[in-house]
């Protein structure tokens, strides 16, 4: 085979790949417009988007080298079509310095893991601290333990959160606005749930949405390996890998019943809504589209910069607040606290006039 023949062929194949590429990451984008179950595997190409745009993103550099501009459309037009995932994950511009000044009040949302399940209470005291400094009105919390040795942390948290509505297990919400009603919504088989609270502030009620949704597993699952591992146990690549995908196959199945309960229970709301919690899913994802629903990505709205909730080796965003069009963001950012294995999320809003 000459040279020309071997060109022609390496060319071909690099074509086919971006063609398939291009197909398999407008499949991902609309992957989390269907059920998971049943559909498992259209519904895994929204986990895999980041690579398959930063594929694209290779093809198109490649092409252009090339000086293939016909071929090089394919992954121009497919990144074009990736602007609005991509925008859930980072936005351009800068913060709203002046937010604190304006009206409206702050909620912030932070999965605080047990508080590590520390005795002494400095934790929940370091993070009742940062809810002060960043002057929040409503925080939900989830994996919350409310006992501190012989303390409660609801005691001490009372002095800047005067109302509070417990939730199941482990989930609670705080306030520095009157809480008119709450109602818990557990899920079945699990310990994951979710809660509501209506708050007043001034002339308007809310209804705060606190959610923790099913985990991945996968944690879980690396975890048994490696302790079968210390054991002596031989622990095949390809049964680990079968293990990883039903894990996180069933986690997204269960995660996708409890956002359509929620989103069911949400729209028998008569007020507004704020959406806050730990959905462990990702943007784009049929819990986030079921979850989010006709309401406002706050990070889209106003936020600034790269957006990831979950701390380590993932650099994942699974932690969110959603709010009714009825209300107007004005800041939405993280603090990068090591307290937990998520960071807290913190938005700022205000009535439309």
């Amino acid at each position: 085979m000459g040279k020309l023949a071997v060109q022609k062929y390496f060319s071909f194949m690099m074509l086919i790949a971006t063609f398939l590429l291009m197909v398999f990451t407008l499949v991902g984008l609309f992957g989390g417009d269907v059920q998971p179950a049943g559909n498992t595997a259209r519904a895994m190409l929204v986990y895999a988007l980041p690579l398959l745009i930063a594929g694209n993103a290779f093809f198109l550099l490649y092409w252009l080298i090339m000086r293939r501009f016909h071929w090089m459309l394919m992954p121009l037009i497919t990144l074009l079509c990736c602007i609005p995932y991509i925008s859930t994950m980072y936005k351009f511009g800068s913060l709203n310095e002046n937010a604190d000044k304006q009206p409206g009040f702050k909620i912030a949302t932070y999965n605080v893991a047990m508080f590590s399940r520390e005795t002494t209470g400095f934790m929940a005291q370091d993070i009742l601290a940062e809810m002060k400094r960043q002057k929040v009105d409503i925080v939900c919390f989830q994996e919350y333990n409310n006992t501190a040795g012989d303390k409660k942390n609801s005691d001490s948290y009372k002095e800047y959160f005067p109302y509070s509505a417990l939730g199941n297990h482990d989930m609670i919400i705080y306030s520095r606005y009157p809480i008119k009603a709450s109602k818990n919504i557990p899920f079945e088989m699990t310990n994951n749930s979710a809660m509501w609270a209506e708050i007043t502030i001034g002339d308007n009620t809310y209804r705060v949405y606190n959610a923790h949704l099913e985990t991945t597993g996968i944690n879980g699952t690396l975890h048994r390996a490696a302790k079968a591992q210390m054991r002596g146990a031989d622990i095949q690549s390809n049964y680990l890998m079968d293990a990883l995908y039903g894990n996180y196959a069933i986690g997204m199945i269960a995660r996708s019943g409890q956002a359509n309960m929620l989103a069911m229970d949400m729209r028998e709301s008569e007020v507004p809504i704020i959406v806050c919690g730990d959905f462990n899913d990702v943007p784009y994802s049929y819990v986030y589209n079921t979850m989010l629903g006709d309401k406002v990505d706050g990070f889209k709205e106003c936020g600034s910069g790269w957006m990831n909730t979950f701390r380590g080796n993932k650099q994942v965003r699974i932690d969110y607040i959603f709010h009714d069009p009825a209300l107007e963001g004005l800041t939405y950012y993280k603090k990068e606290l090591s307290y937990s294995d998520h960071y807290p999320v913190f938005m700022k809003v205000t009535p439309k006039k």
